[in-house]
């Protein structure tokens, strides 16, 4: 009896279409991943489309434009600031809200949202700029709010520390330094503005 010498290959399962929320995160993560590797200026909607594995008019129903697209992979990509810290010292939970800062900032998506910055025109700039102020900065100044009304609760604070200045002086010390100065932020470093300069400013007058 003669046998072939060809085998069937098994039939390869069809994979499921992906739609709807799967579709834009897999398009989403896509964008992000082109920022990492080409920047804003190489960064294509047909180049997102291979890298989601679909077609470049699936991208365009939901993102009309480059920019839309990548406000929106960035502001899906950074760490949510939710939450209040309570380590039971004002200091203790100024930390570890820098701490969260620091991880949006140095993000995946914190990190292509500086060099977008870099990279776009004035106009384009401040469409992301409010991407930083949204995801980033007023989150980061929300917490510090509460965190400061605790203190103040606690006899920790005083009273007149809860004021729009004070609230923006973390945010802004942590941008100007980490883009005027090059500052990662180490542990050390945020210790070091939480001691030296956080909690002098708001310890209460002794008379």
């Amino acid at each position: 009896m003669v046998t072939s010498g060809w085998t069937t290959a098994p039939a390869r399962a069809a994979s499921p279409r992906r739609r709807g929320a799967v579709l834009e995160r897999a398009i989403l993560e896509a964008a992000l991943e082109q920022l990492s590797t080409v920047g804003w200026n190489g960064l294509t909607m047909e180049g997102v489309a291979a890298g989601a594995q679909t077609g470049k008019a699936a991208v365009y129903r939901r993102w009309p434009s480059k920019e839309d697209l990548v406000a929106d992979a960035l502001q899906a990509g950074l760490p949510p600031l939710a939450d209040v810290p309570d380590l039971g010292s004002v200091r203790d939970d100024l930390l570890e809200l820098c701490r969260r800062a620091r991880e949006a900032m140095f993000s995946r998506p914190g990190f292509a949202l500086r060099s977008v910055i870099h990279e776009c025109d004035s106009s384009q700039a401040r469409r992301f700029q409010e991407v930083i102020m949204e995801g980033v900065v007023e989150p980061t100044v929300r917490l510090l709010g509460e965190v400061v009304d605790r203190g103040i609760r606690r006899g920790e604070v005083r009273p007149d520390a809860a004021n729009p200045y004070v609230f923006d002086a973390i945010p802004a010390m942590m941008m100007y330094r980490s883009k005027m100065c090059a500052s990662e932020w180490s542990e050390r470093d945020l210790e070091e503005m939480i001691d030296q300069f956080m909690v002098p400013l708001l310890r209460p007058t002794r008379v």
